[in-house]
């Protein structure tokens, strides 16, 4: 029998069933040029503003558009606090992703809690859970209030999960509250440091403030919509700002408790990609068992003369990232079990 040609690195071997676009770390403002925390990366502020319409642009004149598209967080930089012109710079980022003509998720990260409290971000047109699908006869599916994450179905046996990776913070919540006093304990249990975003000798360099982590009860209710994926033959995609695996990210970007969340992802069957941003470099690991990590480049680290979005590519046996500029393609084939058969 002759072998089979092996297909090219980004070649469509099987039938295309539905496509989705990936952005991360925006991070606008209006401001020059400046440097990352340790001095050593610049940020390109006002330029990411660009960078976000040069995307939209992208995903409107695909021949196939997608049907979503995914942003991961930190939309706009903490810095606009500092100069009052948060809702300011908000409304114009909000103003371009309008352009965009298909629906747009948005996961929260640690710069949505510099600009705003939860409440706000509640109320505002970054809570995107209005998208949500819900599964008739499964009340055990719906999320809870207490938190930001819901799921949902952008094609046929493909379920999407959005998680709140600061569900567990001392950002954007009010002081005096239990759970404020409940996260700064954990922090501080972990972290002695003065300067909580100081990883400085942690042996946990994950427990910094600017990360965060989830609750048992959204772990509970995850569990719950992947209990139901798994009978109902869906395959997950699973969306946070905060990646959960030491082996894609910089180990001082992950969630505070991400063996929580992978434990709970590993006890099933159905996930096939968990999507991050908040690392700025990007990263990719496939895990033991077959999930892929991927960690989209961030927008704001991004020189004026590339690029830092993608479109994901989904076909019955795999996922394909074609990615523009910094953000390199990549193949995600699913464990065998998980392949569709058609």
């Amino acid at each position: 029998m002759d072998a089979k040609p092996e297909p090219g690195p980004l070649s469509e071997s099987s039938e295309l069933l539905f496509s989705f676009g990936v952005i991360a770390d925006i991070q606008y403002a209006d401001l020059e040029d400046g440097y990352n925390f340790q001095g050593s990366r610049r940020r390109y502020y006002r330029h990411s503003l660009l960078h976000l319409q040069g995307a939209i642009e992208h995903w409107n004149k695909e021949s196939s558009p997608p049907s979503c598209v995914l942003q991961l967080g930190d939309i706009i930089d903490g810095y606009n606090a500092q100069y009052k012109a948060s809702e300011k710079s908000l409304e114009l980022i909000m103003n371009t992703f309008q352009r965009l003509k298909v629906p747009v998720h948005h996961a929260w990260g640690n710069h949505e809690f510099y600009n705003f409290s939860r409440d706000y971000l509640t109320n505002s047109k970054l809570n995107t859970k209005f998208l949500e699908d819900q599964i008739a006869h499964h009340p055990e599916t719906v999320p809870s209030e207490n938190y930001y994450a819901y799921h949902f179905v952008p094609f046929p046996k493909f379920r999407f999960i959005l998680l709140d990776a600061y569900d567990m913070s001392i950002l954007g919540v009010d002081q005096s509250s239990p759970k404020y006093q409940q996260c700064l304990k954990i922090l501080r249990e972990h972290n002695p440091n003065t300067e909580l975003n100081s990883p400085q000798g942690l042996a946990e360099p994950q427990f910094v403030q600017f990360n965060g982590g989830f609750s048992q009860e959204q772990l509970n209710w995850l569990n719950e919509v992947l209990t139901f994926s798994d009978r109902n033959q869906e395959k997950v995609v699973i969306v946070s700002h905060l990646p959960i695996y030491p082996e894609a990210s910089d180990s001082v970007c992950l969630a505070w408790n991400y063996r929580d969340v992978l434990a709970v992802i590993w006890s099933h069957k159905c996930v096939v990609c968990f999507f991050a941003g908040h690392t700025h470099d990007g990263g990719y690991s496939e895990d033991p068992f077959g999930v892929h990590h991927v960690n989209i480049e961030g927008v704001i680290e991004t020189a004026p003369d590339s690029q830092a979005f993608g479109t994901v590519h989904v076909y019955p046996d795999k996922m394909m990232l074609k990615g523009k500029g910094r953000v390199p393609d990549r193949i995600m084939n699913y464990k065998k079990e998980n392949a569709f058969h058609l």
